[in-house]
């Protein structure tokens, strides 16, 4: 793992228009020999676009794969590059939310795509916030080490353990700390409720909803990708919601999903479609990831 790390630590000195052709090419490779993640990514395709012919599918699927491994990649330019460059390769096209975390309680909500580490990154470089979220220990020590030095190196983060529940992001939002959530995976039927994502009865945590209602704090979800020829990285930060979360909390779950399946049509490829977000099903359903669909490569 120390010989990964330090070719990830090499590899932050190329340029992204070396980095990106190189990721992409490594999932290509990691598309043909990783077959129950690619088994997942179908799977995943085939429910969310049943009206798209296969063959597409298979080709989203790869360039999904090719995504992620040159976000991976990427991430060593996020780690251990200048803040210069990481200024000149990360394009804000919104404004930023400051006037909003000046108000109060914030989240930030974060979806998993592919570049999910970007926005935080260009919330810090361009203001003074430092911000919470929740973080997964990684079973090496050193990778651990690593990720937490990476992700707090611009500013001081409070990171907290999803078994230490919400009291203490609940505290750091009070005490000023933006909450960056990341909202769409299948953690069960804990604190979750089965809402429409693609039409498919979806297991999905309401905490956005609840802690927004605990907290009366403003939703601003934020959203990166790739820019195009290998330039770096689009943020867009979107306008809180309004009225959010009402008094329904499944319907604010609803809504939440809602917004994440648009922005997904928007750049498909980039979305982490490897996850089992199907796993958890209603009572009397099979397990989707079950079934042996004939794949083409």
């Amino acid at each position: 793992m120390r010989a990964l790390l330090a070719l990830l630590w090499l590899a932050h000195f190329l340029p992204l228009w070396i980095l990106g052709p190189v990721g992409e090419a490594l999932g290509s490779l990691l598309f043909i020999i990783m077959k129950p993640r690619r088994h997942i990514t179908l799977t995943n395709l085939r429910l969310c676009f049943p009206e798209m012919p296969e063959q597409e599918r298979v080709a989203l699927a790869r360039r999904h794969f090719q995504a992620y491994s040159r976000s991976v990649l990427e991430r060593s330019v996020l780690w251990w590059a200048s803040e210069t460059r990481l200024r000149r390769l990360i394009k804000i096209e919104s404004d930023l939310p400051l006037s909003t975390l000046q108000a109060g309680p914030t989240i930030l909500l974060c979806p998993h795509f592919v570049c999910l580490e970007i926005p935080g990154i260009a919330l810090v470089l361009n203001s003074s916030v430092s911000i919470c979220t929740i973080y997964t220990r990684q079973q090496d020590a050193v990778t651990d080490a690593a990720l937490l030095k990476g992700r707090s190196r611009f500013r001081p983060v409070k990171l907290f353990s999803r078994e230490q529940g919400v009291k203490p992001i609940i505290r750091a939002m009070r005490e000023g700390y933006p909450f960056i959530m990341l909202p769409d995976m299948d953690f069960g039927m804990k604190d979750a409720e089965f809402v429409p994502f693609f039409s498919i009865p979806t297991a999905t945590l309401t905490a956005t909803a609840r802690i927004a209602a605990a907290t009366k704090a403003s939703v601003v979800p934020m959203i990166a990708t790739f820019l195009p020829g290998y330039k770096g990285w689009k943020v867009t930060f979107y306008p809180a919601w309004e009225n959010y979360p009402g008094d329904d909390m499944t319907e604010a779950t609803r809504r939440m999903n809602a917004f994440i399946e648009a922005r997904i049509l928007e750049a498909p490829a980039e979305y982490f479609w490897a996850h089992k977000r199907f796993k958890t099903r209603p009572p009397g359903q099979a397990d989707v990831y079950a079934s042996s669909t004939p794949e083409q490569t």
